[in-house]
C-alpha cells in the first residue's frame, strides 16, 4: 500500500505536544449525549468525531483532538460513550489479576459493547449530518477503534476513519469498509492481523487514499490515555501519528 506523502500545510505545522496540557475545548450536551467535547470552530462544512480509549477523557486524548481541530481548521467532537457509568479505572490497565481482567471483559460486555456503541457513533453521524455538516471523519483508540472500523461499513454517515493502537484487530472487519481507513498500530497489537489488514485495504477501490503504519517501538495507548510526553520517545511518536492522522483527514474529507 502506498505511502500517504504530506502535501498539506497545515501537517507540517501542529502545535507543539505539551506534557502538561489544558484542553482549549468546551463540554456541552450534542445529539443523544450529555456531555460532548467539542474543539475547533464553532462551525465548519466538514467534522471530526473521536472516540476515546477505555478510559475516557484524558488530556492527551483531548490534546490530541485540540491539534486535529486547530491543524484542520475543524470541529472536533469527543462523545461520552460511557456516560452515565463512567470509563474504565486505568489503575487497573494492564490486568494485575483474575479480578482485573474479569473487571475488563465485563466492561466490554456492558456500557463498552461495541455493537451498542456502534449504534451511538453511527446516530450521532446522522445527528451532525443533519445540522449540515457535509463530511464527517471518524478516529478511535483501543476499543474505540473497533467501534471506528465496525461503524465504517454499508451506509455509514462517515467519510473516512482512522484507528490508533486499536483493540480486536480483525482482517474481516476490513473486509466490510467502503471508507478509507488508516491505521497505527503499536507493538502490542497482534503484527499477522494488522498486516492482514493493510492487505485488505490495499486492495479496495479507495486504496490510494489509505494509510499505515506499525509502531514497533510504542506500547499500546502511547497516543490517547496512556501517553506519557514527559517521555521524549512517546512525544516524538505521539507527534508523529497525530501528523500522519491529519494529513489523512486532509486528504479524505
Amino acid at each position: 500500500m502506498s505511502t500517504v506523502h504530506n502535501t498539506n500545510k497545515a501537517c507540517c505545522t501542529i502545535p507543539p505536544v505539551q506534557s502538561n496540557y489544558q484542553p482549549k475545548g468546551i463540554f456541552k450536551a450534542l445529539g443523544d449525549f450529555e456531555k460532548v467535547y467539542v474543539t475547533g470552530p464553532e462551525k465548519s462544512d466538514n467534522a471530526i468525531v473521536c472516540v476515546y480509549d477505555i478510559f475516557g477523557y484524558f488530556p492527551q486524548t483531548q490534546q490530541g483532538a485540540d491539534i486535529v481541530a486547530q491543524s484542520l481548521g475543524t470541529t472536533v467532537y469527543m462523545p461520552d460513550f460511557f456516560e452515565p457509568e463512567g470509563p474504565f479505572d486505568i489503575n487497573r490497565y494492564p490486568p494485575k489479576n483474575s479480578e482485573d481482567s474479569a473487571a475488563i471483559q465485563g466492561f466490554f460486555g456492558s456500557i463498552a459493547s461495541p455493537p451498542d456503541n456502534v449504534q451511538k457513533l453511527t446516530k450521532f453521524g446522522q445527528h451532525l449530518k443533519a445540522t449540515g455538516i457535509k463530511t464527517i471523519g471518524i478516529y478511535g483508540f483501543c476499543w474505540g477503534g473497533k467501534v471506528v472500523v465496525l461503524s465504517s461499513g454499508m451506509s455509514t454517515p462517515f467519510s473516512a476513519a482512522s484507528v490508533i493502537h486499536p483493540a480486536m484487530l480483525s482482517a474481516g472487519d476490513a473486509e466490510k469498509l467502503t471508507i478509507p481507513l488508516s491505521i497505527y498500530a503499536s507493538n502490542d497489537e497482534p503484527e499477522d492481523e494488522y498486516n492482514k489488514m493493510v492487505d485488505v485495504i490495499s486492495k479496495k477501490p479507495f486504496a490510494e487514499l489509505n494509510d499505515a503504519k506499525l509502531y514497533r517501538n510504542m506500547f499500546h495507548g502511547w497516543a490517547a490515555a496512556r501517553g506519557d510526553l514527559t517521555d521524549e520517545g512517546n512525544r516524538r511518536e505521539y507527534d508523529d501519528v497525530y501528523k500522519r492522522l491529519v494529513t489523512f483527514f486532509a486528504k479524505t474529507l
